[in-house]
């Protein structure tokens, strides 16, 4: 591990903060009921759509050119994220006091810890060997950046550029996003 990781203030740290604050969120949505429920979810898809933006646009580009075998690390991390956003997309239509969005919610749950961990080990930490302690930064600026203009709520199928032009707003906001990012690089 690289040093910067030690200093916290890399975009490795930055995502492992975001997965620490998804799986809160998780416990969060399974303890309330009720309208409180509805909102610890929103919370929940937000956070989500937040860190798959950050990763989409800043990490996937960049594990695909410096990590051997990075476009197949990539695309296995892209069919989870997108079967994530398409059980959130079931969810988002069920009561969320129904038993159904429950058994759905934590199913959802452990798929999503798993995909951080895998994330964590084949993606962050070889990223974080391989990449200068300035780039790392750099890239936790852009992250920043990206949690700011991310959609409120993640869309199934669009986890590449091309897809993200051809689907709206969401869509708008993902290019103005990496347009943002090529400014900065």
């Amino acid at each position: 591990m690289g040093t910067m990781i030690k200093s916290g203030n890399d975009v490795i740290s930055f995502l492992k903060g975001q997965h620490a604050e998804v799986k809160t969120l998780f416990g969060s949505v399974i303890a309330a009921q009720g309208k409180e429920r509805q909102r610890e979810f929103m919370k929940l898809r937000r956070a989500l759509a937040v860190h798959e933006t950050a990763e989409e646009e800043i990490i996937h580009p960049v594990a695909r050119r410096a990590l051997p075998d990075g476009n197949a690390i990539v695309d296995a991390r892209l069919r989870e994220e997108n079967e994530a956003k398409k059980a959130l997309a079931e969810l988002e239509k069920l009561d969320v006091d129904s038993a159904t969005f429950e058994t759905k919610l934590r199913v959802l749950n452990e798929a999503v810890v798993a995909h951080a961990d895998s994330e964590e080990r084949e993606e962050f930490a070889l990223l974080a060997d391989r990449l200068e302690p300035k780039r790392l930064k750099q890239m936790r600026k852009a992250a920043e950046f990206a949690e700011r203009v991310a959609p409120t709520r993640p869309h199934a199928g669009i986890e590449s550029q091309l897809g993200n032009m051809l689907v709206g707003p969401f869509a708008a906001m993902i290019d103005r996003t990496h347009d943002a990012f090529s400014v900065k690089s």
